[in-house]
């Protein structure tokens, strides 16, 4: 896997600005944050966040995949004003769940998500090598 950053492009800061691999791709379907049986257990952001990013590491694992693996994300939100009080805390579970590996990513505001209490649901693509 290759991390695409233009060397004279001011670097990206939890994220990559394109990714190239080849293999197995592996593509997760939008995780929210429920657990395996579809319940919420908060409706705190982070909480929701660190649920859904391990939603996606336990489907990516069905396929033998792990989260360096991982070579696009994109985040649905319901608010991105609630996205950035939690920025510390995101970052905090994000590198506990997936590490220090940013691949390509996009964050989109949305007005709604199809489970009502959903906050975030955040879709990934993973190249697994051959």
């Amino acid at each position: 896997m290759e991390l695409l950053n233009p060397s004279d492009w001011t670097p990206p800061v939890g994220y990559s600005n394109g990714v190239a691999a080849k293999g197995r791709f592996v593509f997760v379907a939008g995780q929210i944050g429920w657990n395996a049986r579809q319940e919420f257990e908060s409706d705190d952001f982070a909480a929701q966040v660190e649920q859904a990013l391990n939603n996606t590491v336990a489907v990516l694992r069905e396929a033998g995949g792990e989260p360096g693996h991982i070579t696009r994300m994109t985040w649905y939100v319901r608010d991105c004003a609630e996205y950035r009080a939690a920025t510390r805390e995101i970052g905090r579970i994000y590198k506990r769940i997936i590490g220090k590996h940013y691949p390509a990513m996009t964050l989109v505001q949305v007005s709604a998500l199809l489970e009502p209490r959903a906050r975030v649901e955040i879709e990934t693509t993973a190249v697994i090598p051959d």
